[in-house]
């Protein structure tokens, strides 16, 4: 597994810091290590989990995952 740093816009509480790893921990083949206001380290073995799928996690939480991840 690969350990991911990823950005997250829109976050400003600790209630966007639950709802985004509430959603990230859905995700089948994903480990989250930390959350915290804009970002997240996550680890995922890109072959097992896309990148889209992330991205999809985040927006389900109702935030955005920056262009720059």
């Amino acid at each position: 597994m690969k350990s991911h740093e990823l950005t997250i816009e829109g976050m400003s509480c600790h209630h966007c810091v639950m709802h985004v790893k509430k959603e990230l921990s859905k995700v089948a083949g994903l480990v989250v290590e930390d959350v915290q206001i804009g970002k997240a380290r996550v680890q995922y073995e890109e072959t097992i989990v896309s990148s889209q799928r992330v991205a999809q996690a985040i927006d389900d939480a109702g935030y955005k995952l920056s262009a720059n991840n």
